[in-house]
């Protein structure tokens, strides 16, 4: 983005005093406080469930988001001569939540389940397609056998494609065994009941859009919503958090109290956050990402992250066992 652009901002009802560049957007000092002009790569649907969910926070107290700003005319989203569009939305001073306290990761539990009560647009179908997980793990699956298949055949084999080989009978096994359970689980039917509520979730709730300002807590970064079990987004935010903590049981059991007490789940929405949980995903990804790298160099951070991913895997059943009493039978190879 050339500094040529800034003249984008002057379809915005706003004055600007000061603009200075952050990763990859511009922030910007105005009469209506801090605001980030960012470059789009969303629909117009989607801005439109973004204005939605915003305009739903800033009707409860104590309830801030990044809300878009509409340009003019109206519209959320604004383009340069040249096609590139870009959009506006509000900012706010502070930093980003410490994964490392624990009262702050239990205040964002409590505010996503806030969220999420706020997060039904039955009307809100145009533009998204709901999200089908057990597809995803048939997909994943695949994908881990494949790379198996291909490391196999090797005949000269580094660190990293050694370490594969030696634990992925354990690590697909426990891959095959979720997505066994989760094709005989509620599933189909809480997938169902989410769409027929409209039901959408913020996409990537972690401590990185979770902003802790004067005015108090904030999410931020809504770019990411999707038609999903909102579980999903409980799920991901225990599982980055978990990960830092190495699967801490006494902070997880605090974590799911915490979003419980506003939003309650079912017995089912538990099974199927476990079973989330249960599938090894770092794995996955260090093979994944393995596939498509170059494979005649392997750097040392691939190898450790392989490590880590094995290593969680224990720590991580036992944390199921006891938040979620969940015991996962293992499928064959």
């Amino acid at each position: 983005m050339g500094d040529y652009d800034l003249e984008i901002l002057e379809q915005y009802p706003i004055q600007v005093d000061n603009v200075r560049k952050v990763r990859g957007a511009f922030l910007c000092e105005t009469d209506r406080g801090l605001m980030m002009l960012k470059q789009a790569a969303l629909s117009k649907p989607r801005m439109l469930v973004m204005n939605e969910i915003h305009k739903a926070m800033k009707k409860q107290e104590h309830l801030r988001c990044d809300e878009l700003i509409p340009n003019r005319e109206g519209e959320f989203l604004t383009a340069t001569e040249d096609g590139t569009t870009y959009y506006l939305k509000a900012w706010y001073p502070g930093r980003e939540c410490d994964v490392r306290k624990h009262g702050e990761i239990l205040e964002a539990a409590r505010l996503l389940a806030k969220i999420h009560r706020l997060m039904e647009l039955p009307g809100a179908r145009e533009g998204f397609r709901s999200s089908d997980l057990l597809d995803e793990y048939r997909r994943h699956n695949r994908e881990m056998k494949k790379v198996w298949s291909f490391i196999r055949k090797k005949p000269i084999k580094g660190e990293f494609e050694s370490r594969f080989l030696e634990c992925f009978e354990d690590m697909y096994r426990v891959a095959a065994a979720v997505e066994e359970r989760l094709g005989s689980s509620s599933y189909r039917r809480l997938q169902k009941e989410a769409k027929e509520r409209g039901s959408f979730i913020h996409g990537e709730y972690n401590y990185h859009n979770i902003l802790i300002t004067p005015e108090g807590m904030t999410a931020v970064n809504f770019e990411h919503v999707g038609r999903d079990l909102q579980a999903a987004d409980l799920a991901y935010f225990l599982r980055k958090v978990m990960e830092k903590h190495q699967w801490n049981e006494k902070l997880g059991a605090e974590i799911l109290r915490a979003y419980c007490a506003v939003n309650p789940l079912s017995e089912e929405e538990k099974e199927y956050i476990a079973l989330r949980l249960s599938y090894p995903e770092k794995f996955w990804k260090c093979a994944n990402t393995y596939y498509n790298s170059n494979k005649a160099w392997i750097s040392s951070k691939s190898v450790e992250k392989l490590r880590i991913s094995i290593e969680q895997n224990e720590i991580r059943k036992r944390f199921l066992e006891q938040i979620f009493a969940f015991h996962l039978e293992k499928s064959g190879v």
